[in-house]
């Protein structure tokens, strides 16, 4: 039962991905304002670090049965200590970095959805013709 929830969670996230460039393709301004909003408050600041987290152990358990798993279990892993990192620092300080990067992740928002419609094609081909 772990090991489908963790795949499900792994395919929303590939799913989520698409959806986002095409959110940045065909609504560029409901795309900008939406990667505005992460850390915007300590409950979303919150609220994120813990969909990161699940997401980064839902890749740790599914990595195995994926194509590429040593990327997959790496990037499991990343999430899974940046996360812990984010954890620990005031929530402010994560809000000051999202309003620095965030314009630098959308001032071009096409190739910003060319790199997330492939991440999240590359998540789903793994998920669905995996090992």
């Amino acid at each position: 039962m772990v090991n489908l929830f963790a795949t499900v969670l792994v395919f929303l996230a590939g799913a989520y991905l698409v959806g986002l460039a095409a959110l940045a393709l065909f609504a560029p301004s409901r795309a900008t304002a939406f990667l505005g909003a992460f850390a915007g408050s300590a409950s979303a600041h919150y609220l994120e670090l813990c969909v990161r987290l699940a997401l980064g152990l839902a890749l740790l358990r599914c990595a195995p049965r994926m194509l590429f798993p040593h990327v997959f279990t790496g990037f499991g892993w990343v999430l899974v200590l940046t996360t812990a990192a984010l954890f620990l620092m005031p929530w402010r300080w994560h809000h000051r970095f999202a309003q620095m990067s965030g314009p630098l992740a959308t001032r071009n928002l096409k190739l910003f959805a060319f790199g997330s419609f492939a991440g999240g094609i590359l998540v789903l081909l793994s998920v669905v013709l995996g090992p």
